[in-house]
């Protein structure tokens, strides 16, 4: 049987490393006010309540896939209608500065996503809540509001945790042209690498498991376009 010949990306590891920095960590800007333990034992309590009976089931769209940092016993295709990736949050560390703001890559409404589900080992729903949303949010007001959502599955729905944007934090961007996007993810680079480095993972690992994102396969092309020109 023959097998498609796989799609030739623009953006490679030669665009990366010709806009890698090494940049210092420079922490949190001053006045920004960040989650503390009370604050993520509240979100886990909250979540738990609410968590459906059986293994806990984890959604992943974006870096969750290439960088999961948690145990999973279980993989499985999955579709999210309603929700789509965007790069629509604004980031002004980890991938980028304040002076060169960056975007990274969220689950926003509407349309439809095709990405991960993971079950996740039974008996320690606290401990791997707690450190999900450690990994998945920082900031007041949240960024990425964990939520329960129903995706479609070769089995069946099933109902999962998810990421969402939080469209009333002040680092929601709303829609952005693509050209818009290409500009910042071009440049921006933080102490945790660069946007096009995030962007390039993103795509590649979605392509190596079937995941043809259109939006994002124009997206790539455009920022390998941006860094050739830059002088």
């Amino acid at each position: 049987m023959s097998h498609p010949t796989p799609r030739a990306m623009s953006l490679s590891a030669a665009h990366i490393a010709r806009v890698h920095r090494d940049v210092p960590d420079t922490g949190p800007p001053p006045g920004m006010d960040l989650h503390n333990d009370a604050d993520y034992a509240d979100w886990v309590s909250r979540m738990s309540q609410d968590a459906p009976p059986g293994p806990l089931r984890l959604f992943a769209y974006g870096s969750l896939i290439w960088k999961p940092e948690i145990d999973h016993t279980a993989e499985t295709p999955a579709i999210a209608h309603g929700w789509h990736r965007s790069f629509c949050l604004r980031m002004i560390r980890f991938r980028a500065t304040p002076d060169c703001p960056g975007l990274m890559m969220a689950l926003d409404r509407g349309g439809s996503c095709r990405g991960v589900l993971y079950d996740l080992p039974n008996g320690a729903l606290a401990p791997t809540l707690d450190r999900l949303f450690r990994r998945e949010f920082t900031v007041k007001p949240i960024n990425s509001m964990p939520q329960w959502i129903t995706v479609g599955t070769p089995q069946g729905p099933a109902t999962a945790l998810a990421f969402a944007m939080n469209r009333a934090s002040p680092a929601y961007t709303g829609r952005m042209s693509p050209g818009d996007q290409a500009k910042m993810l071009s440049r921006a680079c933080g102490h945790w690498g660069s946007g096009a480095e995030y962007l390039l993972n993103t795509v590649t690992h979605l392509e190596a498991r079937g995941i043809h994102d259109r939006t994002l396969w124009t997206l790539q092309r455009l920022v390998a376009a941006q860094i050739d020109a830059l002088q």
